[in-house]
């Protein structure tokens, strides 16, 4: 923790962390508002795949080396579905994928779903939970105790977080932004001891000046 106190201090708040708000006409959260941007959204961007097949064959490789054996995964905010049918592919297992847009319905094993939500038959079933939407949550830590809620005791969260990840690519779209130093300390404030930050991960980017990463989320045990 106090590597991290280091790193935050040689930068702002305003630049480390910023979650924009949609606030109604009386200043409550306005949650059609919010629904409405990431359908928009969607709809917007439904032609482009922004995972990429390498990053799903390496986190993959990754799972299986941490002696995983999985049976059924989550992928969150996978638009056209790619996420679910590669990593399906590459683990040759059963892999859901949700969508908070209508669009869902176009896509195999996609289902319409607010990330942010559980269904009962997820808590404690999955072996892994894929996503680079978490810069979509208009409450992460509510999203990220979803998530947690849903994997075995074994089980690990994946979250690419990239360049494109940081406060200042927020907007009404992508309301959540962090710097790649201050989240591991926000996994653990909103974890209270039940989960953290296990391991960061590297992968290729395609520009110089940018970063892709992936943060392994897990159970204290």
């Amino acid at each position: 923790m106090g590597t991290i106190r280091k790193l935050l201090a040689k930068v702002t708040p305003a630049k480390a962390y910023k979650l924009h708000a949609y606030t109604g006409a009386g200043g409550q959260f306005d949650y059609e508002r919010y629904r409405k941007a990431q359908v928009a959204g969607n709809k917007a961007k439904l032609g482009k795949v922004w995972v990429k097949r390498e990053t799903v064959a390496l986190i993959a490789r990754y799972i299986e080396a941490r002696g995983i054996k999985p049976e059924f995964g989550l992928c969150h905010g996978t638009r056209r579905g790619m996420e679910q049918k590669w990593f399906a592919e590459e683990l040759g297992c059963r892999v859901l994928g949700t969508e908070i847009s209508d669009t869902a319905t176009q896509f195999p094993d996609t289902i319409e779903h607010d990330f942010h939500e559980t269904r009962p038959e997820w808590i404690g079933a999955c072996d892994f939970i894929y996503s680079n939407s978490f810069d979509h949550a208009y409450d992460p830590e509510k999203a990220l105790t979803a998530w947690v809620s849903c994997l075995k005791p074994h089980g690990l969260i994946v979250m690419e977080h990239t360049s494109g990840h940081e406060a200042a690519a927020t907007s009404e779209m992508d309301p959540f932004g962090a710097a790649l130093t201050l989240m591991p300390y926000l996994v653990t404030t909103w974890g209270k001891g039940r989960f953290h930050v296990a391991e960061i991960l590297d992968f290729p980017h395609p520009k110089k000046t940018g970063y892709s990463k992936a943060l392994v989320v897990e159970k204290r045990r």
